[in-house]
């Protein structure tokens, strides 16, 4: 540790990154171990690092010390998972590409609400609804999950708008998940805030996965989801459904308060508490016909230090770039940024990060189904157990 210490004490800091990069490429200790070690070394440059976990300061980083960071990232991950990156296009939008043709059924979005959504929330007011399949009876539910599974569905994304409360109103379609479940069919849920009741119920009903997107400052809360619910309640939703044991992907959306970064940081260190299955990092993308359809997204350098940050706070937790970002040049930049911070999965990639992914070596694997099922193809390597 010493030795770590002495050694960069006269460097810059984007010098320091980089021996701490080569110190991991090069070691047989455990690489979140050694960023540990090597963490009283970098406190000294003025990053506003409190603790190996609180890595806020990533928001003053120039483009040159960005660099340095993501290359800590991605042999962070490199040493805990394989050398590769998942891509995935599940059929709820439209994807073509020369690599990949998705299956046009092989995993729809289904709306319990069809169109409808008490909260309105500024960048959505429901309009993300009018693209799902409307199933608003249990009947309904079945009868559509039936029709999917005959034209080669693989599964599908049950999802719905919120009720007043934050809720998605899935407990009296549990019974119907149950049946649906028997069809052979992958059922990932959108939950919005829940109750352990509602945790465990769907659980019981064979339900995969839970979706949650988890917002970091009681302000955005308030004002963009025009909730009226607390940083707490997402905790106690997270809470509900860990203890539920129903393998949880919470999803982060950057950019949400306007366009700001507020409170994503904070949800980054909340999530990392409730050993989330995978993590997805989502970024706002104009909608037309909503309040905030002229508001800009945050830059992808300012989206690529937060899959940093959750990289560092969780090493062994799978990271997945989701569908909800910018597309044209936001994107191409993103997914590049992303893809050397060491994500697992990018959702509907842009073309261009093919060749990159060729150029740094990693291996493509694709698949037709939600990126948040990128817990199920990886499995952390068994020294990164010693982690932490």
């Amino acid at each position: 540790m010493e030795t770590i210490r002495n050694s960069v004490e006269r460097m810059d800091i984007s010098t320091t990154l980089n021996r701490v990069v080569s110190k991991i490429q090069k070691s047989p200790i455990s690489p979140f171990l050694l960023f540990l070690l090597s963490f009283s070394a970098l406190r000294r440059f003025d990053l506003n690092l409190t603790s190996p976990r609180d890595l806020s300061g990533l928001k003053n980083a120039n483009e040159g010390v960005l660099e340095s960071w993501l290359k800590i990232s991605r042999e962070l991950t490199w040493s805990c998972f394989p050398k590769q990156i998942h891509f995935y296009a599940p059929s709820f939008a439209h994807y073509k590409s020369s690599r990949f043709q998705p299956h046009p059924y092989s995993f729809p979005s289904i709306s319990i609400t069809g169109t409808s959504c008490g909260l309105k929330c500024a960048h959505c007011q429901g309009r993300v609804l009018r693209g799902m399949i409307a199933a608003t009876t249990p009947k309904k539910l079945i009868q559509v999950c039936e029709q999917i599974t005959e034209k080669g569905a693989i599964g599908c994304l049950i999802s719905g708008g919120s009720l007043p409360d934050g809720s998605v109103p899935l407990k009296r379609f549990v019974d119907a998940i149950g049946k649906i479940k028997r069809l052979g069919l992958k059922v990932i849920v959108h939950t919005g805030l829940i109750d352990a009741e509602s945790a465990q119920a769907l659980k019981c009903a064979g339900v995969d996965a839970a979706l949650i997107d988890v917002i970091g400052s009681n302000d955005t809360i308030k004002n963009i989801y025009n909730l009226d619910a607390t940083f707490k309640d997402f905790e106690r939703s997270l809470h509900a459904l860990y203890k539920s044991g129903l393998p949880t992907v919470p999803h982060v959306l950057v950019g949400l308060h306007y366009g700001e970064v507020k409170g994503e940081y904070s949800a980054i260190r909340l999530i990392s508490k409730y050993a989330p299955s995978a993590l997805v990092i989502i970024a706002l993308t104009a909608i037309k016909g909503t309040p905030m359809e002229h508001i800009l997204p945050p830059e992808p350098e300012d989206i690529s230090k937060i899959i940093v940050a959750a990289r560092l706070q969780m090493p062994r937790t799978p990271l997945a770039l989701g569908c909800m970002r910018p597309l044209g040049e936001h994107r191409v930049r993103l997914d590049a940024l992303a893809l050397k911070a060491g994500v697992n999965a990018i959702a509907f990639p842009s073309k261009d990060v093919f060749t990159l992914t060729k150029t740094m070596g990693i291996e493509p694997v694709f698949h037709s189904i939600c990126c948040s099922q990128i817990y199920e193809e990886l499995v952390p390597n068994p020294d990164s157990e010693k982690d932490d």
